[in-house]
């Protein structure tokens, strides 16, 4: 039997396109970069954008992206794509 407590209805697919791109610009991640260097793909890339629709914190993600500042940021421990982030920051220093 299922917990319907933890189903969490995805969000909007354009909205957290626009979310993952924000976060990788406010976290220093180069997305373009990292689809040149071959160590992103499009098939990763839809990845995040799906596992970001399914955060559970993805007000707390639209309140710190909101604050201001042009300083890159660490990515917050709620982001679903943090691991990711930090995995494709680190390849691309290896380029």
């Amino acid at each position: 039997m299922l917990d319907n407590a933890r189903i969490t209805p995805l969000g909007d697919r354009t909205e957290h396109y626009w979310l993952v791109q924000r976060m990788a610009r406010a976290n220093g991640t180069d997305l373009v970069a990292a689809m040149e260097a071959g160590v992103l793909d499009q098939e990763a890339w839809a990845g995040m954008v799906e596992r970001c629709r399914g955060c559970a914190w993805a007000d707390g993600c639209h309140r710190w992206l909101d604050r201001p500042g042009d300083a890159l940021r660490d990515t917050p421990e709620g982001c679903e794509n943090r691991a990711r982030f930090a995995t494709l920051m680190a390849r691309l220093q290896e380029e």
